[in-house]
């Protein structure tokens, strides 16, 4: 998150709009929370996790597409555009970890 504000608040950048890429940060995690709710056991794929799986991607391209779209139409500077796509990544790490270390049910985590 400090790259992206400081994407957006450094007096040579001095616009607000790659902080609209925290949208997609709530909206991104979402999907998938909502799929490993309904714990279909009928067959060996989970149609509903694979959906919900696909929107999130969808929802991470778009995260990284609006900064370089933003930059390429002169919007913003590329130096911004590049906190921006350093904090996405930092950001979708932390989810991917958080995911990874929450996943499993024999874990001792899920007793939390």
């Amino acid at each position: 998150m400090t790259l992206v504000i400081l994407a957006c608040a450094l007096p040579q950048y001095a616009v607000w709009w790659p902080f609209f890429v925290v949208l997609f940060y709530i909206l991104a995690p979402i999907p998938t929370l909502m799929a490993k709710r309904y714990n279909d056991h009928s067959g060996s794929s989970n149609s509903c996790l694979e959906t919900a799986i696909f929107i999130t991607m969808g929802i991470l391209v778009c995260s990284f597409a609006l900064p370089i779209v933003l930059a390429r139409g002169n919007i913003i500077h590329w130096s911004a555009c590049g906190l921006t796509l350093a904090g996405n990544i930092i950001v979708y790490a932390t989810l991917l970890g958080f995911f990874l270390a929450f996943e499993s049910d024999d874990s001792d985590y899920n007793m939390w």
